[in-house]
């Protein structure tokens, strides 16, 4: 079994309905986001490869663009803009297309904050 993942990196503004620190989370602000996509399998026998790289470059590259100096708040299927979210909205746009999906992770580097997320079917 090998593990295959590719980051990607973005930065997006939000506010958050919050019960602690609760000033500046209402305002509108900003953070850099590091993604990271990992997917689980086998390599294919014809090409010794889990997923053609070129094409986990281009999907990811979709999901970066519908995020990157996006404001959060207005992206419909997404919710509130928690790493949380970030992570399922990620692999919602990836896991009809990458059969080998295995994890997404939302790193927020400056405050070394981390979330990872599984699926439904293993959450």
């Amino acid at each position: 079994m090998y593990e295959l993942t590719k980051q990607f990196r973005f930065d997006a503004a939000h506010t958050l309905e919050r019960e602690i620190e609760v000033e500046g989370s209402r305002r509108i602000h900003g953070h850099s986001y590091r993604a990271e996509v990992t997917l689980r399998g086998r390599p294919d026998p014809q090409t010794g490869m889990i997923i053609d790289t070129g094409l986990l470059a281009n999907k990811l590259a979709q999901v970066r663009d519908a995020l990157d100096h996006r404001f959060l708040d207005e992206i419909n299927d997404l919710g509130p803009g928690t790493m949380e979210n970030l992570c399922a909205y990620i692999w919602r746009k990836l896991e009809d297309e990458i059969i080998t999906l295995h994890s997404v992770t939302v790193l927020r580097d400056s405050t070394e904050d981390r979330v990872t997320y599984y699926g439904e079917a293993t959450a």
